[in-house]
Parts: structure tokens; C-alpha cells; sequence
């Protein structure tokens, strides 16, 4: 059973109004010890997000007249002019919900490039919560024996009799090793094991019965 965001966030919500000054801003992330703040309109609704990265624009800068410029560096020009969450924050605010796979959470951080995500109420939108990258690194503390009745269950819906596979699990490490019925079923299982929450590397000594992705000569 997948591991989902709810299992691991934060209850804590790191969120600022959109009237937000940027000292206030300072203050939040310095307190939480965090690297951006969610920004929420009245309805406490997620609407954008202030990174280190946008505070930073204010030293980085030059403010005053510009010559021509593209859209990135106006962007960042009122970023640096910018007071308040509003005028510095930069959207739209990338979000999940409690039901998100912690898989997915992680896959979008990557693809994004941040360290933390808001949590929203699936039903109202409001923000529940905060997810950072420790805390989806909690799922490799997993349990070897949960990791373990994860993947006999895998080899079970597969028809892979578990009395000839022995899975053993060390710190995230899957060996499996033994023999299944079919060479078309060792794929569907690797992929499988590798998907499991708390699951580091698989290394397999596996055999098969018949080979039946064996193509066979052409008939003469």
C-alpha cells in the first residue's frame, strides 16, 4: 500500500497573508527554519509561494531606470521592488493534497526544483499543512517486515509461488532470489519491488521455468 503525504507531513501550515511585509516574511521562514512560505488570500487558499531565492532578488538587483529588457527580468525587477508577499511571491503555488503518493510528492519536487510543498484539503482548497523533502525521506525508515508482506503480495497477484522466492530486505536493500514460472513475469516484478515505499535497490537472482518471450524460428 502506497504511502501517501498525510502519513508524513508536517501539521504545521508555513503560510503568510498576501499582505505580508517582507520582514514578516523574514520572520516566518527564519523561525520555521524553512526556505519559503506559502502564500494564502483570505480564504486561506494557497495562491503563490515566497522563496529564498525571490527575498534575494532585493540585493541581487538594480533598481531604478532600465534599459529594454525580456519578461524574466521585469519579472524579477518587481520581485526586487516588491514589500510585500504579494508583489514578491511567485505563482502559482505548486500544491498536493493528504491523498498525494509520497512518490508523486518527491517526483514533483525533483521536476520543480524546491524543497517543500503546501498540503491542501482535497474538498475546500485550503491549505492543511506542510510537506518538506525530510519528511518524505521518512518512508525509508520503513519496517523490513512491512517491505517484505508488500512484495510477497506483489509475487502473490503475479502467480509467483512464494515457497520457491525468498525475499530479504536490509536497509532498504531487496534481494530476491529463487526461481519463477515464466520469463514474461520478471519485469512486471522488478518494476513492482523497485515502486515499493521504503524500497532502495533490488538485486535479483532470479530463474524462470519457461521462457516463453523465446521467439520461436520461423517454420521452413
Amino acid at each position: 500500500m502506497a504511502i501517501r503525504v498525510r502519513d508524513v507531513m508536517g501539521k504545521v501550515a508555513i503560510a503568510a497573508r498576501m499582505d505580508a511585509s517582507f520582514a514578516d516574511l523574514i520572520d516566518i521562514m527564519q523561525r520555521f527554519n524553512v526556505g519559503a512560505v506559502t502564500v494564502i488570500d483570505s480564504d486561506r487558499r494557497p495562491v503563490g509561494v515566497v522563496s529564498e531565492d525571490d527575498m534575494l532578488l532585493k540585493a541581487t538587483t538594480a533598481i531604478g531606470k532600465r534599459v529594454i529588457e525580456g519578461p524574466r527580468k521585469r519579472a524579477e525587477h518587481r520581485k526586487a521592488e516588491g514589500m510585500t508577499a504579494r508583489e514578491i511571491m511567485t505563482t502559482p503555488a505548486i500544491t498536493v493534497t493528504g491523498e498525494t503518493p509520497v512518490s508523486d510528492a518527491a517526483r514533483l519536487m525533483h521536476q520543480k526544483r524546491i524543497k517543500q510543498l503546501p498540503v491542501i484539503d482535497a474538498t475546500t482548497g485550503r491549505i492543511a499543512g506542510t510537506v518538506h523533502q525530510g519528511d518524505l525521506l521518512k518512508v525509508f525508515n520503513r519496517p523490513a517486515a512491512d517491505i517484505t508482506s508488500e512484495i510477497e503480495g506483489i509475487a502473490g497477484r503475479l502467480r509467483i509461488d512464494l515457497s520457491e522466492l525468498r525475499v530479504t530486505v536490509e536497509a532498504g536493500v531487496v534481494s530476491l532470489k529463487g526461481w519463477i514460472p515464466k520469463h514474461s513475469q520478471l519485469r512486471p516484478l522488478l518494476d513492482a519491488v523497485r515502486a515499493v515505499d521504503g524500497v532502495v535497490e533490488v538485486k535479483a537472482d532470479l530463474a524462470f521455468l519457461f521462457d516463453d518471450l523465446l521467439v520461436p524460428p520461423p517454420l521452413l
